[in-house]
């Protein structure tokens, strides 16, 4: 690869006054046009800290793009889309339409790395369906971010996607889809009664799956009233390990989907969990408690990055490897 590009998206404020554009760009979007088709320079657009108000789409083809956010203040983009509402820069023919294209940020292209941003969709409670983030994109890195919004808040479909250090909030199938997903050191806080994920592996062949390691789940008080997960598809995979749980999460941890026959092909499992939402002892009959070896392959990075002669995550990132991931 190149050597890298950089672009840098001005702030809110200079853009409300008549920002010319001279020397960097308006909006996030303006940025992410300006990158070439079908780009191998990994190209890094530094995004002002404000209030980004747009929605922003990176197509198929164009890849290895990084959003930079500040470490310092909050660097936020936010939109208020949702399934059934959908207002864009882009038609539907590009986007597609559903709970897709109700994201504030949708990301088709590989390779994408996200750092200090926060990511939100302001659409109310009331709306159903809008995500902050939809992921199509294989290779996706995420440091330190935070999704913020209600229902189906980080939608990833397809690929395979890290995140560390991130907070994740909402409150119905809000960690959804059909990827393979390694969510290490984050916080999910549960903001009321409903299912934190929602897995869409529609057999067993299929790799894919969500693995939760050394997280936190939080709630809002003592109440018992969030399911760990439901099989959006009937072989939904989900594993939550040395995870805290507070009190926010029901006894039975898992739920059907109202389909009853799901629990003969959902994969729902958990290892070494701790705190009050932790306790085995009145789980659903059908989720498994792993033990030993058993949990080893879902506790490396080779569950996201199975190359293991041409690793993404240290060559393509070119970002220090976590300690627990950085095992053989």
């Amino acid at each position: 690869m190149e050597d890298r590009r950089v672009l840098v998206v001005a702030s809110p404020e200079l853009a409300a006054f008549g920002y010319d554009g001279v020397g960097s760009f308006a909006s996030v979007q303006d940025a992410v046009d300006a990158v070439p088709l079908n780009n191998q320079v990994r190209t890094i657009i530094r995004i002002a800290p404000g209030l980004h108000q747009q929605p922003v789409h990176i197509p198929r083809t164009k890849s290895f793009i990084t959003f930079r956010g500040s470490e310092i203040k909050d660097t936020v983009i936010c939109w208020d889309n949702m399934a059934t509402r959908i207002k864009h820069t882009q038609s539907s023919k590009v986007i597609g339409t559903g709970t897709f294209s109700s994201a504030t940020v949708i990301v088709e292209g590989d390779d994408f790395i996200a750092e200090n941003v926060i990511f939100k969709n302001s659409a109310p409670q009331v709306s159903g369906q809008a995500a902050a983030v939809c992921v199509t994109a294989d290779r996706c890195a995420f440091y330190n971010c935070r999704f913020l919004g209600w229902q189906e808040t980080l939608h990833l479909h397809g690929g395979n996607q890290f995140f560390k250090n991130c907070y994740i909030e909402g409150n119905y199938d809000f960690i959804f889809g059909d990827s393979s997903a390694l969510l290490e050191h984050c916080h999910i806080h549960c903001k009321s009664t409903g299912y934190i994920t929602a897995h869409g592996r529609k057999s067993s062949s299929e790799s894919t799956g969500f693995v939760f390691f050394k997280c936190v789940i939080t709630g809002n008080g003592e109440a018992a009233y969030m399911y760990l997960g439901r099989p959006w598809e009937p072989f939904g995979r989900v594993v939550f390990a040395e995870t805290f749980m507070d009190h926010c999460i029901e006894p039975a941890g898992w739920h059907n989907g109202d389909k009853p026959e799901n629990e003969r092909t959902a994969c729902f499992c958990e290892y070494r969990c701790s705190g009050p939402g932790s306790s085995m002892s009145e789980r659903v009959a059908w989720c498994k408690e792993l033990i030993g070896d058993e949990a080893i392959p879902f506790l490396v990075k080779t569950f996201i990055d199975p190359d293991v002669q041409n690793p993404w995550l240290l060559h393509r990132l070119g970002t220090k490897l976590p300690v627990s991931t950085a095992s053989p």
